[in-house]
């Protein structure tokens, strides 16, 4: 197969009950003249209660984005996103915590956003970002790998029915990489997934259809292992 045409991607095998996503008519362009090519326009697509989707495509096609626009850390251009069902902000993303306010404060506000008892959720993120006493420092002074602890443990500490994630980062040492795994893959087996990712081994392994972008356009592949070869032809094209 070539590469992506225009076609909306969509998925029609889903009842209107089974759709937690609509995405309608979604675009993107950054540059201010109107003239200005767009990094995306006129993606259409739908995601299930239980789908595993992955958002593929070259640097640059648009795959952060998307998932910023999805969690809504951005505003898109054109289009409409339409959650029926509860959504995580992008996995690990760091503008999900204040800089200036300490480990614990972040865990506080979060609790009061999400309306949780703080104890709980305290227990829940110090227990998975293992931050200990750093958890009472102000997270401007942590160290990237700190603040990407606490970015995991703040994402995951809240139940969602879709988690977003974009390109799983590896976050320290291989024990506490397979407890991330674990926590988003394993314990969250049920739940909707939206990821974009190059780690083609990991959409193989946890994904069910995929969604490529390339040159602005889009189209869907409900066999993954199909999308795979497309994904990777285009990058070594």
């Amino acid at each position: 197969m070539g590469r992506p045409q225009g076609a909306p991607a969509t998925l029609t095998s889903l009842s209107t009950e089974d759709i937690g996503l609509e995405v309608s008519n979604l675009g993107k362009t950054y540059a201010r003249s109107a003239s200005a090519p767009p990094l995306f326009r006129n993606l259409n697509f739908t995601v299930g209660r239980s789908d595993r989707l992955a958002i593929l495509g070259r640097n640059g096609q648009g795959k952060s984005t998307m998932i910023k626009i999805l969690g809504g850390a951005l505003a898109p251009t054109e289009g409409r996103v339409n959650w029926r069902m509860t959504n995580s902000w992008p996995i690990g993303f760091s503008g999900a915590f204040q800089g200036s306010l300490t480990g614990v404060d972040n865990v506080r506000f979060l609790a009061r956003i999400y309306e949780r008892d703080f104890k709980e959720l305290m227990g829940l993120v110090d227990g998975f970002a293992e931050l200990g006493s750093k958890m009472t420092m102000p997270v401007k002074h942590y160290s990237s790998g700190m603040r990407a602890r606490l970015a995991f443990g703040l994402s995951l500490a809240i139940d969602f029915d879709c988690y977003l994630i974009d390109e799983l980062v590896a976050v320290g040492d291989a024990r506490f990489q397979r407890k991330c795994n674990e926590e988003l893959f394993e314990r969250r087996a049920q739940r909707a997934f939206v990821m974009a990712s190059h780690d083609m081994r990991t959409v193989g392994r946890v994904c069910d259809r995929a969604l490529i972008i390339e040159g602005g356009r889009a189209k869907m592949f409900t066999d993954i292992h199909e999308a795979i070869d497309i994904y990777t032809w285009l990058r070594a094209a």
